[in-house]
């Protein structure tokens, strides 16, 4: 098959590919774990690019600065037709500057909690630094380095 006639859409999933591309999201999640329970999250800096990822995820979704919005929220809120639509424009800004901006990770839905069957949800790396950087600046995540 050419590279050009390749449909994503109508691709089939291969699944060994998705159970390597699982393993590496739990070893992300589980080392991003561990990185929590040494250091504050206020104290952490994930990327260099921090304050441009934060800014425009307040700037795009406002309703985030409300900070038990931001400790927790429903997979719905990402993944509804209005979700989408709103997180592709978000994500997109993203494509040049950070690296595997749109690659499969583990996100916790709820910052009060650790990783578990009914607290996360699979999602792009841009989702997951857009709400760990907000959580720890506002300290939700600093719960975890003093337990």
């Amino acid at each position: 098959m050419s590279l050009n006639t390749f449909d994503a859409n109508n691709a089939d999933n291969l699944e060994e590919i998705e159970k390597q591309f699982a393993v590496i999201a739990v070893e992300q999640a589980e080392t991003y774990w561990n990185l929590l329970t040494k250091v504050k999250g206020s104290k952490l800096r994930l990327t260099k690019h921090d304050d441009e990822i934060y800014n425009t995820f307040m700037q795009h979704f406002p309703e985030y600065k409300d900070i038990e919005r931001l400790r927790k929220f429903s997979e719905e809120e990402l993944k509804s037709k209005t979700g989408k639509e709103r997180w592709r424009k978000y994500i997109a800004l993203f494509e040049k500057t950070i690296e595997d901006y749109n690659f499969g990770t583990l996100l916790r839905t709820d910052a009060s909690d650790e990783y578990g069957q009914h607290t996360t949800i699979f999602a792009v790396r841009i989702q997951f630094y857009a709400f760990e950087i907000a959580r720890n600046r506002h300290g939700l995540n600093d719960w975890i380095c003093s337990n």
